[in-house]
């Protein structure tokens, strides 16, 4: 029987444009879920070049490694300050 190859999908890889990351965010906020919102944004981060990003936000690049993984827990301030240096804007809408 033959082994079946893998390799680890990286959504990184996949966002090419600020359209495609926006709608990536709004999908994982959608979900209601921290960590998933975490990681996504730390998916978009590293598709955006992690280093850029802390360099933005004036953070360093390994915490925003952990802080942005699906089990980190971003403060509030370091989410917006990686939402910022993204070129992104959370807005609020009224639920339905």
């Amino acid at each position: 029987m033959a082994k079946t190859r893998t390799t680890r999908w990286d959504p990184a890889e996949h966002l090419g444009s600020r359209r495609e990351r926006v709608r990536y965010l709004q999908a994982a906020l959608d979900e209601g879920d921290p960590g998933l919102v975490a990681a996504a944004l730390g998916d978009i981060a590293r598709a955006e070049g992690m280093t850029r990003v802390a360099h933005r936000t004036g953070l360093g690049r390994e915490s925003l490694y952990k802080a942005l993984s699906p089990a980190g827990n971003p403060e509030l301030a370091t989410a917006l300050k990686v939402v910022e240096a993204l070129g992104i804007r959370f807005q609020a809408v009224p639920t339905s």
